[in-house]
């Protein structure tokens, strides 16, 4: 009788180890042979792997092994390399110091693909214990969400390991609200020219930097216009002109007061179109920290006020603004793109309109009666 005859696999190859176990082996979509990554007590479970890997491979899912071992360091590097031409300088150093500080150190030996969702919890949790603030913490993640999801989107891994993660909550703060009276006084007691900067912040709503950053070609006096198109950040040290905040430019009207006023401190301006309206004495960029210490903390001391911050003049420019004449507009004099951010952030119920909602309500309510009574 003829012996039987072998049937030849249709996919793959298997071989029994000395071990007696059994490896299974497959050629990938460019015809590299690749071994699994274990072993197999029989031939039948072996089979069943090849399947698996032939059905990955005939749907798209399949994945190179090689790119999964590739380090959270290597793979950092050359994200932020990739994505920096799309970054704001100062967002560029805050994600370079975060990795280098926080994920590098903690996760940087660790290839992408041994990663699982245990890890990230440990990971956060040791930054805990640390005792980070949430903010610094939650920053970090989403740096590391970020390079994973990158990760997964160029099929380095099959899905991320940045999931159902607790993150610590941020403390909620609420910005000081001032008075326009309370803001005028701030304004009175500043000296000049920083009056007109602080005036900047509190009646056209712009951040710190973008009015550290104003230039003389930024300002329409007979127009009562200030173009608002740069912003100055500083970066581990170092001063960077950039644009806006997530880029939106805009043109403000101001009141022609300010506008008059700005223009007398124009014409004591050396230098040209580009010479910056506000500097130190000795002619350089302002550093917010050096310029909150000597010229507007001081000021706010002067008002008889505490707890003021120069964010908290843009916040109430915008409570101002929306409670008159709406959140959209006040998302405008603000730069938001979006008017969530406007009433998430800046816009604030003022206060006392509660009860002239109130009166107004009972007045609707008499009329109402009346009507009634008479019908």
């Amino acid at each position: 009788m003829a012996a039987k005859r072998k049937s030849r696999r249709a996919f793959g190859r298997i071989r029994k180890l000395p071990s007696g176990r059994f490896q299974a082996r497959y050629p990938g979509p460019d015809g590299v042979l690749r071994a699994a990554d274990q072993t197999f007590a029989t031939t039948t479970d072996a089979d069943r792997w090849l399947a698996r890997k032939r059905i990955e491979m005939e749907e798209g899912r399949w994945l190179d092994p090689a790119e999964g071992r590739t380090t959270v360091r290597d793979w950092s590097a050359r994200w932020l390399t990739a994505v920096s031409p799309q970054l704001k300088h100062k967002t560029q150093a805050s994600y370079r110091s975060l990795i280098n500080s926080l994920i590098v150190p903690a996760l940087g030996d660790r290839e992408l693909s041994s990663l699982r969702p245990i890890t990230i919890v440990e990971w956060v949790g040791a930054m805990k214990t640390r005792g980070l603030s949430a903010s610094r913490i939650r920053q970090a993640y989403r740096v590391l969400s970020q390079i994973m999801r990158a990760a997964v989107d160029n099929e380095m891994i099959g899905q991320t390991p940045c999931r159902g993660v607790k993150l610590p909550r941020m403390p909620q703060t609420e910005p000081h609200i001032l008075t326009p009276l309370e803001a005028s006084r701030i304004v009175r007691s500043a000296t000049k020219p920083h009056d007109l900067l602080i005036s900047l912040l509190a009646y056209a709503g712009l951040r710190v930097g973008e009015a550290f950053a104003l230039r003389r070609a930024d300002i329409d006096v007979s127009g009562g216009l200030v173009l608002v198109d740069e912003n100055l950040a500083e970066a581990n040290g170092t001063l960077v002109f950039d644009t806006p905040k997530s880029h939106q430019k805009r043109v403000l009207r101001i009141g022609p007061s300010l506008a008059a006023r700005i223009g007398r401190h124009l014409e004591t301006l050396p230098g040209g179109e580009d010479a910056l309206l506000f500097v130190t004495p000795g002619g350089k960029p302002l550093r917010y920290n050096q310029w909150r210490k000597a010229y507007f903390d001081p000021a706010v001391v002067a008002a008889g006020l505490t707890d003021v911050t120069p964010h908290d003049l843009r916040a109430s420019h915008g409570t101002w603004v929306a409670d008159r004449y709406g959140v959209m507009t006040a998302a405008h004099r603000l730069g938001h793109s979006n008017a969530s951010v406007t009433t998430r952030h800046y816009a604030r119920p003022v206060a006392g309109r509660d009860d002239q909602v109130a009166d107004a309500a009972d007045a609707w309510f008499r009329e109402e009666d009346d009507s009634s009574e008479a019908h």
